[in-house]
Parts: structure tokens; sequence; C-alpha cells
């Protein structure tokens, strides 16, 4: 009686040579437990190392949105310049980038549809508006926000964000 298998060359190999393992009924599109739980671990120390760094950011984060914005208007009110020929005043303020000021010298070329791409003047991340102030002392107008606290002045997180100081 022969134990084995006769190929396709008349080659005898013993049964026990070819038998298979369980994992080859399986398939290889699964993953042990073992394997899971190692991916889970090595996830669970990157969490651990970097949610904590990008967490502890947040008032960073907020005061680079309030530098990109202050950028945005300052183009905004260039082009508003190029349109005008004159900066909005102090009065008209940053409501003159969104609807046509009806007060002080009333611009006769203002661009439809406004100078930013939203209908409202956009509020800093404290929720303070910018501060507008033409004619400035460190160019031909001032901008600003007052940051956290949303007072002139101020330290650490309080520090207002100017445009003048702005790279």
């Amino acid at each position: 009686m022969d134990h084995g298998i006769k190929t396709s060359r008349n080659h005898w190999i013993p049964a026990f040579a070819g038998m298979t393992t369980r994992r080859d009924f399986r398939g290889s599109g699964g993953f042990t437990l073992i394997e899971i739980m190692v991916v889970l671990v090595i996830l669970g120390i990157l969490a651990g190392l970097i949610v904590p760094r990008i967490m502890g950011r947040p008032e960073e984060a907020r005061r680079t949105k309030a530098a990109l914005t202050l950028r945005s208007l300052d183009s905004a009110l260039k082009l508003y310049r190029l349109d005008n020929g004159v900066y909005p005043t102090t009065e008209q303020g940053l409501e003159a980038l969104v609807e046509k000021p009806q007060t002080g010298t009333v611009p006769e070329t203002w661009r439809e549809g406004g100078y930013l791409e939203s209908p409202r003047v956009p509020k800093d991340p404290w929720n303070h508006d910018y501060v507008y102030i033409m004619p400035g002392e460190h160019g031909d107008y001032d901008l600003s926000s007052y940051a956290r606290d949303g007072e002139k002045g101020g330290e650490g997180d309080n520090e207002d964000i100017n445009l003048w100081e702005l790279e």
C-alpha cells in the first residue's frame, strides 16, 4: 500500500510532504490577532507622542489664522485704493470692502460685489473685529487684531497681531 502521491512524471512523494498547514486553508487575506494588536500598540504610541504636540498649539493656530486674514484684508484694501484712489476712512472702516460706503467720500468706482470673497468682514479667531485706522501711524493705515483679550497691547497670547510687524 502506497502512502504517497504520484506526480505527473511517475514520481512518488510521501503523503506528509504535500500536506498543507492550517494557515494555507484560511487564505492569505486575514490578519492574526497578534498582528492586529501590534499595529494598535504602534498607533497608540504614535498618538501618544503626536496628539499632545498638536493639541497644545491652538493659540498658535489662531494667531497664524489672524495673520493670514490681516494679509488678505491688506490685499483687499489695496484693490479698493486702486479702484477708488483712496483708502476707506476709519469711519467707513473695513465694511467699505463689502458694502459701498454711504458716508465720507463716497467712491464712484466701487467694485460691484465688494473686495472680499465673503459677503461680510471676517472677525478675528477670538471673535473680535479687526482694528482699522486710517491714516495710520505705521503706514497709510494700521490694521491689527487685539488677539485673545481684545484690548490694545498685551503679552504672550494677548499680544496684538499687527500688519506692519508681519514678515
